[in-house]
Formats: structure tokens, sequence, C-alpha cells
């Protein structure tokens, strides 16, 4: 399965014209993300709001992730203060990945913004969490919190953000994108000893994990012939066939 590191803003004083902060918000954000992001199997570590960009840094380049997701709003610079609106979705250049990545979600955001010709995807080398984590790192500016239009649309358009990132996670994954719905517990059922729980809804795709016969799972979501189950602490896809609900 995927798995991606979630980075939501530490910065605690970066206030929004409206109300609130930075790190609040995309704190929500991260917050109506991760359901999404459940559903369609994907894995997810997240900072929390009392470490930093750096320590988030360190906490992402220690494990194996297969992306570095950070989710900020931006502020434009003195003398300009209010008067910029726009998303930026940056990626390091020469990462094939990152790019690919991020124009997925510059792309999706397009849909949702009101000025899609104000959102777009750019490479830079000035930014911590895009040149410092080993995983290909995207770093969202969700527009302008200095901006009362941007502002406004970004605390407005929470679930929407959040929607349209995760459907892009799972095209650049390549998994399907599959709503929340309401967890269902079961068992395993074979006829022989464990059932196969792979990286994505296809017999051919790499084992996860094995579950025993009459293990108990926590179905997240379903796929066609295909759950997304829980077990033990992993997420990973079961063919149905094998899997009973109770």
């Amino acid at each position: 399965m995927p798995i991606i590191y979630l980075s939501p803003s530490t910065q605690e004083k970066n206030f929004y014209v409206n109300g609130g902060t930075e790190e609040e918000w995309m704190n929500k954000l991260a917050d109506a993300l991760e359901p999404y992001l459940t559903a369609s199997g994907i894995r997810f570590t997240r900072n929390t709001p009392d470490m930093t960009a750096a320590s988030s840094i360190r906490a992402s380049n220690a494990g194996r992730y297969d992306l570095h997701l950070a989710l900020h709003s931006n502020a434009a610079p003195e003398g300009l203060y209010g008067q910029r609106r726009g998303i930026i979705v940056f990626y390091y250049p020469g990462s094939s990945q990152g790019q690919a990545a991020a124009r997925l979600v510059a792309d999706g955001l397009k849909t949702i913004y009101p000025l899609p010709n104000d959102v777009r995807a750019e490479p830079t080398t000035t930014i911590g969490e895009v040149k410092q984590p080993i995983a290909p790192s995207v770093f969202i500016e969700l527009g302008y919190h200095d901006n009362r239009d941007d502002a406004v649309w970004i605390k407005n358009n929470i679930d929407a953000a959040a929607r349209s990132i995760a459907l892009s996670l799972t095209e650049f994954f390549g998994v399907p994108f599959l709503t929340p719905r309401a967890y269902q517990n079961a068992v395993v059922d074979v006829n022989w000893g464990s059932l196969n729980i792979r990286d994505k809804p296809d017999s051919a795709s790499y084992v996860v994990t094995r579950a025993p016969d009459g293990s108990r799972l926590t179905v997240i979501n379903q796929y066609r012939n295909w759950y997304v189950v829980r077990y033990e602490g992993i997420v990973g896809w079961a063919n149905a066939d094998f899997v009973t609900l109770v």
C-alpha cells in the first residue's frame, strides 16, 4: 500500500485575515483528508502541532514513505499584503515523482478554485520541506491567508480541497478513489492457511501481510470484488470472496 508522510503546517503565528492561524486551518484540512486517504487504502503518518518543519522532516526521513505531503497557506511579501491570490504546488526540480504528483494535485485544485489560471505547480529549491525529505515531496500553498477572498475560500472549502487532493493522490499511486463509508467487522474465510492482503486490488500485486483463517478484519471500503481492510494495524486489499462480513 502507498504510504505518505502528512505534514500540515505547524506555523501557529501565521494569522488568517479573518481569524485563526495557518496551523489551525491546515490541520483542519489534514483532518478532512485522513478519511479519504483511509477509504482508498492510502496509509499515512502525520506530524503533530507541537512539532516544527525541521522535526517533521526528520520524522519523514526516519521512515520509508512514498510521498511527503506538506499542507500550507501562503502570505504575500511585505508591501503586497492582501493583494495576491492563487495556489502554488511546489516540488523539487529533478524529482520526476514529485513533479508528477504536484501537477496532478494542481490540476485537481484548478477544478474547485475560483481562479483556475492562478493555480500552478512550480519547482523550488528554497523550501526545506521540498528539498530535504528523502521521499518525493509536494508542498501545497492553498491560497493566501492574508487575502480575505482566499481566506474565506479556504475555510469554506476544506472538504472539497481534501477530496480533490485525495483524488489526485489515488491517480498518482494508481489505486481507486473511494469515498469514506461506515466500517464493517469481518473474518477471514479460506480453505487454506492464510489470506493474502495486498497493496492494490490485483491478485498479482505485492503481499503486505497475511491473515490466517478466522482472523478478524475491519472492512473499510470496497472496490469491485476487493475490500480495503485493516488487519493488526495494517491496511491493504483483500479479495472479497474470502472475507465474510459479521
